[in-house]
This record gives structure tokens, sequence and C-alpha cells, in this order.
């Protein structure tokens, strides 16, 4: 079986608390075939000389350096630096388990899965569970995904980027990008879109990654209550527009619907000022 490249994105702004095991976690991976991409998005504190002592020792990881932009913007920029057959992303503040890229290119290589989806553990504090929605490992069409996840398409499961792996030149064939303009549910929207030139999705139950809640990492958004309302509408319409042409909508109405009731009584998921990744997230975890 060969062995192809796995670009995998960070970004990282005034992550140096935490920055340290990532690193480690990322250059640990048993998939000996990777590059780790860390875009340092205008850090004030250490973050940067980590990342460069990182790439000074490890000929594996490369460092973009770019004023503060946020967090679409450093994955954008990431994107477009990254040369892998498929992509990874990880927060700077979380950890990948050593098998993690391992277990999801052989899953693709061997179902031929154009979206490779793993659980993943919820760490808070001393407290840790595992986490997921797709029991038992499956290989599903992009219908039966789709049926899956309007069950809980709020889950973290679903929304956010880290438990997954792409395919790139699927990314870069319909040039899939992170909305720079949008402070909410960015993830779910770029797998929502990624999702519609799938062909088979496989879901592995074993969980891969170490998602950290940090204390006080859910603040404020700077947004205004109209942009935050428009961002909400245009989410949920995406939404609704996937399963309309996937002739899925009559069939799951009610269920496409309770998602634009879950979104419009969350108000917390929203953007870090400066750029911090865990302020963004879809819009209601309810297994979290």
């Amino acid at each position: 079986m060969d062995k192809p490249l796995v670009s995998i994105i960070v970004p990282v702004y005034n992550a140096e608390l935490y920055l340290g095991p990532c690193l480690e976690s990322l250059r640990a991976q048993s998939w000996p075939d990777l590059e780790i991409i860390l875009v340092n998005d205008g850090s004030t504190d250490g973050s940067g000389e980590m990342c460069a002592a990182a790439a000074r020792v490890d000929r594996r990881v490369r460092v973009l350096d770019r004023p503060n932009g946020g967090v679409s913007a450093a994955r954008n920029a990431g994107l477009e630096a990254a040369r892998g057959d498929y992509l990874q992303f990880s927060d700077s503040d979380d950890r990948m388990t050593p098998d993690a890229t391992e277990t999801l290119v052989r899953t693709a290589q061997s179902t031929g899965a154009d979206l490779v989806l793993s659980h993943f553990f919820r760490v808070d504090g001393e407290k840790q569970a595992q986490r997921g929605h797709i029991k038992g490992e499956r290989l599903l069409t992009r219908q039966e995904f789709a049926q899956e996840m309007v069950k809980a398409p709020a889950n973290y499961y679903y929304g956010v980027l880290w438990n997954k792996l792409y395919r790139r030149p699927i990314v870069e064939k319909q040039g899939l990008r992170f909305e720079e303009g949008v402070s909410w549910s960015e993830d779910f929207l770029f797998n929502l879109e990624y999702l519609r030139h799938v062909r088979l999705v496989a879901a592995v139950p074993k969980p891969l990654y170490y998602y950290h809640k940090r204390p006080g990492s859910l603040v404020a958004s700077q947004a205004t209550l109209r942009k935050m309302l428009r961002m909400k509408r245009d989410t949920f319409d995406y939404y609704k527009n996937l399963y309309q042409d996937l002739d899925l909508y009559d069939e799951q109405k009610a269920r496409i619907y309770r998602y634009l009731i879950s979104s419009a009584t969350d108000g917390t998921t929203l953007t870090l000022p400066g750029g911090g990744e865990k302020g963004r997230r879809p819009a209601l975890q309810t297994d979290l």
C-alpha cells in the first residue's frame, strides 16, 4: 500500500501554554509521510518562536508567519501552502493520538472514501470522555451520511474539522476555502460544501483526537446582533439547500428545522477577539 503525503494544518495564535503538547503529538504520528503546516497568525507571545524551533528540528514542519487575520484566513493560508494528497486540521491547544493520521489514511485507502471521520475524546480538566455519533465502522453514501447528520447536525462530530480526513484534490478542484468574513460555524460551512462533492464517507468509531475544553474559552462576540442573526440564517439556508439538492428535504424537513431552532437559542459559540480558535464552533454542541 502506497504512503501518500498528508498535510496537517494548524492555525496558531497566542497558544504558547498549550502548543508544546500539540506539536509533540503531531510529530509523533505513526504515519511517516506528512507535512505539518503551522500558520502563526500574528502571535504576540512565544508561539512564533515555538513554531520556528519545531521547524529547526523536524524537516516536516513548515511555518507560515502572517499578520493576524483570524482562524479562517490562517487555514486558507495553510490550504494554499499544502502539498499533500490528504488534509487534516488540528487546533493548536489540542492533541492527536499517535495513530490518528495512519488510521484515517488507511481507512480512506481501503474503502475509497472521500471523507473519513472518527470519534474523539473531550477533555475537561481531569475528566475525559469519548464522544461521537455514528456507531461502528460504516461506509456510507453521501445521502446516507446526510441522513445520519440530520439527527444531530450541531454535534461537534459533524461540524468541526479536526476529527476528519479530506482529499486535497477535491478541495482544490472545487476551490473550497473558509469564509473569512464569517465568525460563526465556518467549520460547518466548509464541511457542508465539501460533502457536496464526495461519493463515500467512512466512519471510524475509534477516538483519535483530544479536544481540550479550556476555562473561559468561549467569550462574548464583538459581532453585532444583526450580523449574528444574519450569519445564523445564512448557515441554515446553506444547510437546508444541501438536503434539497440531495432530494432529502421533504423526508427530513422536521429534523432540518430543528437545527434552525437549536441555532436560534445559542449565542455563545462566537469569535474570540484576535483570531483564537476555541470560540469558533458549530451552532449547538449537544454532546459536549
